[in-house]
């Protein structure tokens, strides 16, 4: 009976878990990265999904930087506060976070043309590579 109640328990704390790690998008944009001759990301064109805005967050960045950016609460499960290898990549539609990606730097930085944040409109990550 114990084992049930603990089992029931963390399916309760996985189906109660926050926003998804969309690691299919993450693959794609894996793809597009190793491919040397790219030099940007079009998000409107990979993702599947309804959002309205996308922040990019670089290695070390806080929650803290990321709430005051985004204006609505994030409790950001990959650590990138402490990281360097990776990108932190969060949509949201609405005033919800609804995705989120960890984009590895495979030897390159990522920008935006506009610090703030970008939407299916103007959509392009550049990729610089080092």
């Amino acid at each position: 009976m114990r084992k049930l109640i603990i089992f029931v328990f963390l399916l309760f704390i996985v189906g109660c878990s926050s926003t998804p790690r969309n690691t299919e998008l993450e693959s794609s944009i894996d793809t597009i990265v190793e491919d040397e001759s790219e030099t940007e990301i079009r998000l409107d064109a990979i993702a599947t999904f309804d959002w309205e805005k996308a922040y990019l967050f670089s290695p070390y960045s806080t929650e803290k930087g990321m709430r005051n950016k985004m204006g609505i609460s994030f409790n950001d499960p990959s650590d990138i506060d402490i990281r360097d290898d990776i990108y932190l990549l969060v949509f949201v539609n609405g005033n919800k976070v609804v995705q989120y990606l960890e984009i590895e730097r495979q030897g390159s930085d990522f920008s935006t043309e506009d610090d703030d944040y970008l939407t299916p409109a103007d959509d392009k990550i550049s990729i610089i590579r080092y």
